[in-house]
Parts: structure tokens; C-alpha cells; sequence
């Protein structure tokens, strides 16, 4: 008895310890690999703004290209920019580690699975939760990850956000708590408000995609096998009549 209770609290502790985790998480959304308009925005906007840095070493640039339905001249004139890489190679950034270690004290981590070990909410308040910060070394800070070493790269369609405190609700020390904190845009960037949180759910949902690349032909199998199962179970059931007629 003392063995199998000892075994359910190694099992239900982490889950508390994540549920307790996810709470300081401001935002949620949910993945949609059906939308192919959102999955190519989110692979332009990768590209664009965080493929300086960050490699996506377990994706191709064909594999990409074939599951969101992007033509190969299209993809090689507008999504590879640099010259060392082909379609078929993998999604490999330009910066060296011993430079990304130097200017930003650890070397960017490749991106492919972090929807999958972070989770896609967390991705997606990340994005959104840069704050200017002039006591930083890159000038910003973020409420979802404090101390973050990496700049806000989106700034220019995000615009510049900052920390907002209550005067009231500043305790004793003259510090107010991240509960009476909120986060405003005071300078816009090229995107509005709505269009911005838009653009980060299609690069959340994109980095969703790269995370299980074949969850896009598993669901589009899906239906297939629910049709099969079916017709199967129909003619597992008509012949089972057939067998057991004579015997009742």
C-alpha cells in the first residue's frame, strides 16, 4: 500500500507543479495546422525576424514548403535568402554559436521543438510581452521570462511596449507588484494592436507545425481511417451474423 502511494504522488506532484506553472502564462491559443494562410505567414515571419538567430535544424525548407503548399520558385526567391543553402537543406541560421554565445551570453537555441517543450501558449505570451527595459543590456525585458537575453526582434511591427504600474498599488518599498502591472504600447509600430497579436498567433501556430510536422498528413488521414473502421465494423458485424446463425 505504502509502494503504490508513494507511486501516485510521483505522478500527481508534476502535474500540479505544471498547472502551477501555467498560471502566470497572461495568454492562450489554440493551434490551427488547417490554415494554410496562417502557416505561410508564420514561416515568412520566422524567416524574416527570428532565422537570424534561431535555426530550425529537424525542418527542411521542402518539407515546409510541400505541407503549407508553397510553390519551389516561390520558396527558393522569397524564404532562402541565404546563398550556402538549397530547397532541400535544413532551416539553418547564419549566426555561429561562439557569436551568438559572445553578444548575447549563451547561444540562441534552435526553435524546432520549443512548441512542443514549452507549449504554444507560452510561446505565444512570450511574443507578446516584450517591455522596454533601459536598465537591460538589449533595452527590453519580458514579463513571461524575466531577464530574457534576447531582444525584441518584432518591435518594428509591435511597436514600442512598456510596463505600466498603478502609483496606488505600490507596496512599502516602492515597487509594485506584477499583479497591478500591465503592459501598453505608447509608440506603434507598422501592425496595430489586433494585427500584431495576429502575426504572433500565425508564428506560434507555425512553430506548432514545425514541432510535429506530420500531424498535418495525420489529420488529413484521419477521416479516412474513421471510414474504413466503419465499413470494416459493418462487415465484421454482418459476418459474425453469418457465423453464429446456425448456431443459435
Amino acid at each position: 500500500m505504502k509502494k503504490q502511494l508513494i507511486a501516485l504522488i510521483a505522478i500527481f506532484v508534476p502535474l500540479a507543479a505544471v498547472a502551477a506553472g501555467g498560471a502566470s502564462v497572461p495568454h492562450s491559443m489554440e493551434p490551427d495546422l488547417q490554415d494554410r494562410a496562417s502557416l505561410q505567414n508564420g514561416m515568412k515571419l520566422y524567416v524574416n525576424y527570428c532565422m537570424g538567430c534561431h535555426s530550425l535544424e529537424y525542418q527542411r525548407f521542402s518539407r515546409a514548403a510541400e505541407d503549407l503548399g508553397i510553390p519551389r520558385d516561390i520558396a527558393e526567391n522569397n524564404v532562402i535568402f541565404s546563398p550556402d543553402l538549397a530547397f532541400n537543406d535544413q532551416m539553418q541560421t547564419a549566426m555561429d554559436e561562439v557569436n551568438g554565445e559572445t553578444w548575447f551570453g549563451a547561444a540562441p537555441p534552435d526553435l524546432t521543438l520549443s512548441a512542443r517543450l514549452h507549449g504554444t501558449d507560452w510561446l505565444y505570451s512570450y511574443l507578446l510581452s516584450f517591455y522596454q527595459d533601459p536598465e537591460r543590456p538589449t533595452g527590453v525585458n519580458n514579463t513571461v521570462f524575466e531577464l530574457v537575453a534576447m531582444p525584441n526582434v518584432l518591435e518594428p511591427l509591435q511597436g514600442v511596449q512598456e510596463k505600466v504600474c498603478d502609483d496606488a498599488a505600490a507596496s512599502e518599498d516602492g515597487e509594485a507588484s506584477d499583479a497591478d502591472c500591465r503592459l501598453e504600447v505608447t509608440e506603434q509600430g507598422e501592425l496595430s494592436p489586433e494585427a500584431f497579436e495576429r502575426a504572433v498567433y500565425d508564428l506560434t501556430n507555425f512553430l506548432a507545425y514545425v514541432g510535429e510536422p506530420s500531424k498535418l498528413k495525420a489529420q488529413a488521414l484521419a477521416p479516412k481511417v474513421l471510414i474504413f473502421l466503419f465499413i470494416f465494423g459493418v462487415m465484421a458485424y454482418f459476418l459474425k451474423r453469418e457465423y453464429w446463425r446456425d448456431i443459435h
